[in-house]
């Protein structure tokens, strides 16, 4: 179905520029043990480490078991020296440190204004609540004497063809990354650190967005009906992939790299296509998300027995994003993606889609690699890539005396 699907596109873009996330998206990477993973997922934790070698949020809990709702949020920090920087990441950490744990918020007195927003009640629940924290490439200009800190591999997020980026909604100094089963969880977080932290650091853009649950198992769902992360890397294999080894700055080892990509879904066109198309066009069955060439969710597409795409398309997103070959093996990353709902754009079309998360070692050799191949696919039509940014996601806050950074700015 070929109606003008570019002059929809451009129509659309013209008044939705400010609610339009990028294309980065739907990533496949090589997948071993996620079917056995997808049928014994645990109960939702109530709590999650703070304290560790790596930061949670990451793999901790794994994509597969991510919570139910997300804010992302990166910030322009305004401090104006180096030891405030320092401050700042203190307080950041004992904010996160707090939040991640639950507890009754102290009675300041009746003079005072209130500890807490008592959005959650009396007693903050934990809920499952972690909080990723991340750097971008700005934070290391000459504010703060960083530059020679600055990892080789940390720069602006690139702007692929197709991309539509707003730069409202780009970069950022700082990067917050709050999961949690409930959504009045994740406000209470932000909401919180923003009030604990101002005068320090000033929002850039915010966006929220939800988990969709197995439905009717498996992998959940993204806002174009297909299941999302079905090839996700788990256990040693993507442990291998997202870590910063001794490649990396002393003080990064221990973080990973993190592309976000704000993806508007042209959700509205796409219902007016056929699914013969839109399964060509992923290379998977919507009903069930097995690849073309097979009958389950989990089975692996056999490239070689269909050399000229006669049954998984050559531009099809599955074999365009993990072309599965040796020498494409260690260019896959581990998603984390969420989607959102903005509204409606000026235009009156629905302003919904996907944030693309990804974690990584190095983003040239995996994430841009991955996008290059991407480029001018078919799904371009329906997508709408417009912002977020490369972050480094810093290591784990390893005990009580450790805070976000204290290896570089210690």
């Amino acid at each position: 179905m070929n109606v003008s699907r570019r002059r929809f596109l451009s129509g659309a873009a013209t008044g939705a520029a400010g609610t339009a996330l990028t294309a980065g998206m739907l990533v496949e990477g090589a997948h071993k043990d996620a079917e056995a993973a997808a049928a014994d997922r645990p109960t939702a934790a109530p709590t999650y480490p703070f304290h560790g070698e790596h930061q949670a949020g990451i793999l901790t809990p794994g994509p597969a078991e991510k919570q139910n709702a997300t804010c992302y949020a990166a910030f322009d920090v305004t401090v104006a020296h180096r030891d405030e920087l320092a401050e700042l990441m203190k307080s950041l950490t004992g904010r996160a440190r707090s939040l991640t744990a639950g507890g009754t918020p102290p009675d300041l007195g009746i003079g005072a204004p209130p500890a807490d927003s008592a959005v959650l009640g009396p007693e903050v629940l934990a809920d499952g609540l972690t909080v990723t924290a991340g750097l971008g490439a700005s934070l290391f200009d000459d504010r703060y004497g960083l530059a020679a800190h600055k990892p080789a591999g940390l720069t602006p997020m690139r702007t692929f063809p197709n991309d539509l980026p707003d730069p409202r909604w780009m970069h950022g100094d700082l990067l917050l990354q709050l999961c949690a089963h409930h959504p009045d969880t994740v406000h209470h977080a932000i909401r919180d650190i923003t009030r604990q932290t101002r005068g320090a650091m000033q929002l850039r853009w915010k966006i929220e967005g939800y988990n969709s649950p197995p439905r009717p198992s498996g992998t959940g769902r993204n806002l174009m009906g297909f299941k999302d992360g079905t090839a996700n890397p788990t256990g040693a294999d993507a442990e291998s992939l997202i870590w910063l080894g001794n490649d990396a700055p002393e003080w990064a080892r221990g973080g990973s790299y993190q592309v976000v990509r704000l993806i508007r879904m042209l959700v509205e066109f796409w219902d007016r296509v056929s699914i013969n198309e839109q399964e060509n066009m992923f290379g998977r069955r919507r009903d069930s998300g097995a690849p073309l060439d097979g009958n389950q969710e989990f089975d692996t597409p056999d490239y070689a027995a269909d050399p000229e795409g006669s049954i998984i398309p050559l531009d099809s997103h599955i074999r365009l994003a993990n072309p599965r070959t040796p020498a494409t093996d260690r260019q896959q990353l581990v998603r984390r993606s969420y989607n959102y709902d903005l509204g409606l754009d000026p235009n009156g079309n629905m302003a919904t889609g996907h944030i693309f998360t990804c974690f990584q070692q190095d983003i040239q050799r995996q994430f841009e690699t991955i996008q290059t191949r991407l480029v001018d696919e078919p799904l371009t039509d329906y997508v709408q890539p417009f912002g977020g940014g490369y972050f480094l996601a810093l290591p784990g806050v390893v005990d009580s005396s450790d805070w976000y950074a204290r290896a570089l700015l210690g």
